[in-house]
């Protein structure tokens, strides 16, 4: 029985009406789902027995491929435990994978359709590659948040219309960043990035809260519980406790909440990739 729901974390096509879940839970147990945003439809795709670290993945702008950073502790597998792979989204079977085989750096960015930046650092050991996509080594970071997840997944928000607004040293082993992004009819979006050493049960040493705030009437509303976050073209969508949400706005508050999935019940499966 699991003691905590589910963990979410969502990867948004920029130009295409898709997405990737990636679904933890138990923890060594992840999965990836394809949403159709059209429709709200979600298709379950590929299961891992390891961890995927998600916020150093990243969807292509069209939604057709997915880079991601995953460990599964077989320190003397081929891969030497970990690995970056590139994916046909939303299944997990490497078309180019580089073994890592610890856990710094790792994962990427796509620059375009086709193009990757790799968050290289070092280790990295070409073991596939495919001619669908091409490592872009022309591309620079604008920024250095260090060789982790912060790394990949602070780029990628700022790239997603995030403004970083900075970072306030909570203690020696905490650090909250952030970000905001304006939604409509006045209201912003808030997220409050956390990184800590002693993290709150059921939480990693990253993990993500949120705030709306309207401007005109200065209405702020708190919602720790929401782990992931973000606005879905002319819609907010959230994820807290296993479950996809989204509603509308209000003069001072959210109305017509509604649930799109609940991905609490999934449970393992050996499903292959159809390529």
């Amino acid at each position: 029985m699991n003691p905590f729901p589910a963990r979410i974390h969502v990867l948004l096509a920029s130009h295409e009406p898709v997405g990737v879940v990636i679904r933890r839970g138990p923890s060594k147990h992840v999965c990836t789902v394809l949403w159709d945003r059209r429709n709200d439809a979600f298709t379950i795709a590929q299961w891992l027995k390891g961890r995927i670290y998600e916020r150093r993945s990243d969807l292509s702008p069209d939604g057709k491929y997915m880079i991601y950073f995953a460990m599964n502790g077989q320190w003397h597998s081929e891969t030497k435990g970990s690995w970056t792979a590139i994916a046909r989204a939303s299944w997990l079977k490497a078309i180019t994978l580089l073994g890592k085989g610890d856990c710094w750096n790792g994962g990427g960015l796509f620059t375009s359709n086709r193009t990757y930046w790799l968050n290289d650092g070092y280790g990295h050991n070409l073991m596939q590659e495919s001619n669908e996509v091409s490592r872009d080594t022309t591309y620079q970071s604008s920024e250095d948040y260090g060789s982790e997840c912060r790394s990949v997944y602070y780029l990628r928000l700022q790239r997603d219309g995030w403004t970083y607004l900075g970072r306030n040293k909570l203690s020696i082993w905490s650090d909250l960043d952030v970000f905001e992004k304006p939604l409509k009819d006045g209201w912003l979006l808030r997220k409050l990035a956390h990184a800590e050493v002693g993290a709150p049960p059921g939480k990693g040493c990253y993990w993500d809260e949120h705030e709306l705030e309207h401007h005109t009437t200065g209405i702020t509303l708190n919602y720790p519980q929401w782990e992931w976050a973000d606005w879905d073209r002319h819609r907010l969508v959230w994820a807290t406790n296993g479950c996809l949400y989204t509603a509308d706005f209000g003069k001072h508050e959210l109305k017509e909440e509604r649930l799109l999935y609940n991905f609490n019940d999934l449970r393992f499966e050996p499903l292959c990739a159809p390529y």
